[in-house]
């Protein structure tokens, strides 16, 4: 875990490492999450007793995740409780004047990208970025509010040599899901990650042999932890945003992230696309 992990908050690291954990380890996330207070005031040998584990795994378990061990992480979830639900983006008052509001929304959403920043795993972005590029075709599913997502990326994603759609109808998913092969890559983007829907066109897809990215908001959703490559996005609510709302533009990033990745692994036989695209935004 980078150095950059070391300020990112206790629950947000185990939401996006819980794809990655071991069974006792999510044994563990799962305790930890359902009642992070409880465990503020329990001890390690507390824990580990509710658990039916050894005191070495739930301290093991600490320092996966970060912390120097079990009391660093309980000052952590302690701190995380003490402060207020949004930190830079404080509650919206009816006092507020117009420009005090867009900047709380500025705010908010700079700290939403901030925070999803630390989720990067190298590993993950690499074989995103690699299935992409090594594929013959390149198919974004949408879902919901992550729907416009979809339609951006391929959008962008046209200003390459590869072939490109998105999706957003079920129906149109599946029928298109359908025709996919080994040398195709999916990109499923949903900020639940658990809509019906959607694992079924996951495993059509996934029978058909495509390589699959989602990109979602919970490490815990059927989504991240069925497809092959999990990237995930960090989003709060508030009183005016539900967290799905300020998720699209940490997605819209990653979207971004991905194509000017592949374009820079692929500079020299997109740069006649690219120079194309451009003319034709300029007529």
């Amino acid at each position: 875990m980078g150095n950059q992990m070391q300020s990112f908050p206790c629950l947000h690291r185990i939401q996006t490492m819980y794809a990655e954990f071991s069974e006792k380890e999510r044994k563990i996330a799962d305790y930890i999450l359902s009642n992070p207070q409880h465990l503020v005031h329990s001890t390690i040998n507390q824990v580990a007793d509710d658990l039916l584990v050894a005191d070495a795994t739930v301290f093991r378990f600490c320092k996966r995740i970060g912390f120097s061990g079990f009391q660093a992480m309980k000052i952590a979830l302690a701190a995380e409780a003490a402060r207020p639900e949004i930190e830079v983006n404080e509650a919206i008052k009816d006092t507020d004047s117009e420009k005090a509001v867009a900047v709380k929304v500025f705010e908010s959403n700079i700290q939403t990208l901030r925070d999803t920043i630390h989720t990067f795993n190298q590993k993950h972005l690499h074989d995103a970025v690699e299935f992409i590029r090594k594929a013959n075709s390149v198919i974004f599913y949408g879902f919901g509010s992550s729907a416009i997502v979809a339609l951006d990326a391929h959008e962008k994603f046209l200003q390459t040599d590869l072939k490109t759609a998105a999706y957003t109808d079920p129906h149109l998913q599946l029928l298109s899901a359908a025709k996919l092969t080994s040398d195709d890559a999916a990109i499923l983007i949903s900020h639940f990650g658990s809509d019906k829907d959607m694992l079924k066109l996951l495993h059509t897809i996934q029978e058909n042999g495509a390589k699959t990215i989602g990109i979602t908001q919970f490490a815990k959703s059927p989504l991240s932890q069925k497809v092959d490559v999990p990237l995930f996005t960090v989003s709060q609510e508030t009183d005016f945003r539900s967290s799905s709302f300020s998720s699209r533009i940490v997605q819209l990033s990653i979207i971004d992230a991905l194509y000017v990745n592949v374009m820079v692994k692929t500079k020299d036989e997109n740069e006649e696309v690219l120079q194309k695209s451009k003319e034709t935004y300029t007529v």
